[in-house]
């Protein structure tokens, strides 16, 4: 029976979230599975990816074979490496302190990497959150400079008016005396 390491699509029209299966290559995309060993969401930013490393690697090591995508996934969390230091344990050619080791420090340094990510993607969030403000702040001022400048010659048009009223009825009461 091939196995196959494969997504197992999810989610709704447009909100596609993929569970990572073993399964028979025989069966449906969606249908019938050995084991779930995990979770995709690409919806977030950055993707979201829940895996089982050990049931993983064991399906690896049984001979099942991942699909394009799902090789990716597998090397992006470290599976693969995991089972290629793995080869080298069963070679002989390391041992399962160094293995530890070196998977550790492979974690170590992606983290970082993936930490330095979201703090870039956070960072630039909010620089287009305070532009965007800034620039409504602009847009409001120039409305409100426009609103005033608008109000003023209407104001000084009552004054002239109300001037003459004034001049008006002064000179008719002179008139009149």
């Amino acid at each position: 029976m091939p196995v196959k390491i494969r997504l197992q699509r999810h989610g709704k029209k447009g909100k596609p979230f993929y569970w990572i299966v073993a399964a028979d290559a025989r069966s449906k995309r969606d249908g019938k599975f050995l084991e779930k060993l995990g979770s995709y969401n690409p919806n977030t930013n950055p993707a979201t990816i829940e895996l089982n490393l050990d049931n993983s690697v064991t399906w690896l090591q049984n001979g099942a074979q991942p699909t394009d995508t799902a090789r990716a996934i597998l090397s992006y969390k470290g599976v693969l490496l995991k089972h290629h230091l793995l080869g080298g344990v069963r070679k002989g050619a390391l041992t399962e302190e160094q293995v530890e080791e070196k998977f550790n420090a492979w974690l170590a340094e992606k983290e970082k990497t993936v930490s330095t990510k979201t703090e870039g993607l956070a960072k630039a969030e909010a620089d287009a959150k305070a532009k965007a403000l800034e620039a409504e702040k602009e847009v409001s001022d120039k409305r409100a400079a426009a609103i005033a400048e608008a109000e003023a010659p209407e104001a000084v048009a009552e004054e002239a008016t109300d001037a003459p009223d004034v001049e008006d009825t002064a000179a008719a009461s002179s008139e009149e005396e």
